[in-house]
C-alpha cells in the first residue's frame, strides 16, 4: 500500500525527505523510497494519544468489591513516549496506585490511561501528573500515587550523552500525599 493510498499528504513525505537530505542522504536511493511513508506512519502510530480522551478508560466503574477498601496498584506498566524537546524517546515503566472510596475500575483502564498521554509529545513530569489527575478526577478515589521512571533518548544518546540513567517522578494526591504512613505504605508496594 502506497502512502499516498493511505492518505499521508503529500507535505508529510517531503518534509521526511527534506530531513534524508539535510541528514546527508539521498531520498532516491533504494533503501530510502518508502521510508517517508513509513516514518509517517510511525509517527501517526507514536502519537496516536491525540486521537483519544483517556478519561474514557475510566467510565465504566464497579462497586460490588466484596467491601474491599485497601490500596489497588498496578506496578511495572511499561511505556514508550517521545520528548516534546527533541521528539526522541522515552522508554520507561509506571507504578499506579489509588484506594478506592466506593468503587474500582478494570486495572487494565490504568495502563490505558497511562498509554493514552504517554502516546503524545511528553515531559516525564507533565505525563506524571496528566494519568494521577485524571485517575483522581474521574474516580474520585480517596488517593491516587503514581511514580514513573524512564530512560531519556536526548539525554542518554545525545547531548551529554549520559546512558543508564533513570529519571523517577510522584504524583501523590490525598491520603497519599497527607498522610505519612499511608505514602510510605503504597512507595513499599511499588518497589520504593
Amino acid at each position: 500500500m502506497s502512502a499516498k493510498s493511505e492518505g499521508i499528504p503529500q507535505d508529510v513525505l517531503d518534509a521526511v525527505r527534506t530531513m534524508l537530505r539535510w541528514a546527508g542522504e539521498d531520498p532516491e536511493r533504494e533503501g530510502l523510497l518508502d521510508t517517508p511513508g513509513r516514518v509517517a506512519r510511525a509517527y501517526r502510530e507514536y502519537f496516536r494519544g491525540y486521537e483519544e480522551d483517556p478519561s474514557v478508560h475510566l467510565s465504566r466503574t464497579f462497586e460490588e468489591v466484596g467491601g474491599y477498601d485497601e490500596i489497588v496498584l498496578l506496578k511495572d506498566i511499561p511505556f514508550i513516549s517521545h520528548c516534546e524537546h527533541h521528539m526522541a524517546p522515552i522508554i520507561g515503566k509506571g507504578h499506579i496506585a489509588y484506594l478506592p472510596r466506593n468503587r474500582v475500575v478494570g486495572i487494565s483502564k490504568l495502563a490505558r490511561v497511562l498509554h493514552g498521554y504517554a502516546r503524545r509529545l511528553q515531559v516525564q513530569e507533565r505525563l506524571t501528573a496528566e494519568v494521577a489527575d485524571c485517575i483522581w478526577t474521574h474516580l474520585q478515589p480517596v488517593g491516587v500515587a503514581v511514580v514513573i521512571e524512564a530512560t531519556h533518548a536526548c539525554m542518554t544518546a545525545r547531548g551529554v550523552n549520559t546512558p543508564n540513567v533513570t529519571m523517577t517522578t510522584s504524583r501523590m494526591m490525598g491520603v497519599f500525599r497527607d498522610d505519612t504512613r499511608a505514602r510510605r505504605e503504597v512507595l513499599a508496594l511499588m518497589g520504593h
